[in-house]
């Protein structure tokens, strides 16, 4: 059996246009940004989504609740969707980073998952947990059991498998650009440490979608813009 992950980036945040640094860091969107995550929920309304994930901060929140509502479905938290930890660099900008801690900046772009930043979390702690949701949401899919409803496994923390929607069809993750890079590496079987070579870029509010099968998962599409009136 197949199942179908559409992994998108949340909406444009309020560090973007500085592009510092927001991991741990529970920030707003901007005004663009909202207007993203509405393009996101009219696609979402015609996508024939069975359910509707997200990270539980709040410029996740923020961009996934309007798809949720357009596809008729509950919005479901989960606390391992949340963003990787980048520790000293949180907030800062890559110029500021060069200027406080130049030999940490160098080794972290020779290899980010070895060398990621000091006092943050492991990239492949985040893989981990990443890897944990999705082998929830397979279980759920492959056995056609039925959630709970509410904020499923996510907000509580509850340790109960992630689904609360239908057991098939398509599934909206709403994540993180470092958290979905890695993510993608690892289903891929790329290398963690290419993270951001491979994925240089992920659009906000693009779509990102995976075919999860019994052998090899797929890569549909990668940075797929959402069009109004275009078929989902």
């Amino acid at each position: 059996m197949s199942l179908n992950v559409i992994f998108v980036r949340h909406g444009e945040s309020v560090w973007h246009g500085e592009n510092r640094y927001a991991g741990a860091t529970d920030i707003d969107l901007t005004e663009h940004g909202r207007d993203q995550a509405a393009a996101l929920a009219d696609w979402a309304a015609q996508a024939g989504l069975a359910a509707v994930w997200s990270s539980p901060m709040l410029r996740c929140r923020q961009t996934a609740a309007g798809s949720a509502a357009a596809a008729g479905l509950p919005l479901h938290l989960d606390p391992r969707l949340r963003e990787l930890d980048f520790g000293v660099a949180e907030g800062l900008t890559r110029a500021e980073m060069r200027e406080r801690m130049p030999e940490a900046v160098a080794s972290f772009e020779a290899d980010p998952v070895a060398s990621h930043f000091p006092e943050g979390e492991d990239p492949a702690a985040v893989v981990e947990r990443y890897a944990a949701f999705l082998a929830d949401l397979r279980a759920e899919h492959d056995t056609g059991a039925q959630g709970s409803g509410g904020q499923g496994t996510g907000g509580q923390g509850s340790g109960k498998q992630a689904g609360g929607g239908k057991s098939d069809g398509r599934i909206l993750v709403v994540a993180h650009s470092t958290a979905i890079r890695l993510t993608l590496c690892r289903l891929l079987g790329l290398p963690l440490r290419d993270y951001r070579r491979r994925f240089p870029h992920l659009a906000n509010c693009a779509l990102n979608e995976l075919v999860l099968s019994d052998g090899t998962p797929s890569l549909l599409t990668l940075n797929r813009p959402v069009t109004p009136g275009v078929p989902a």
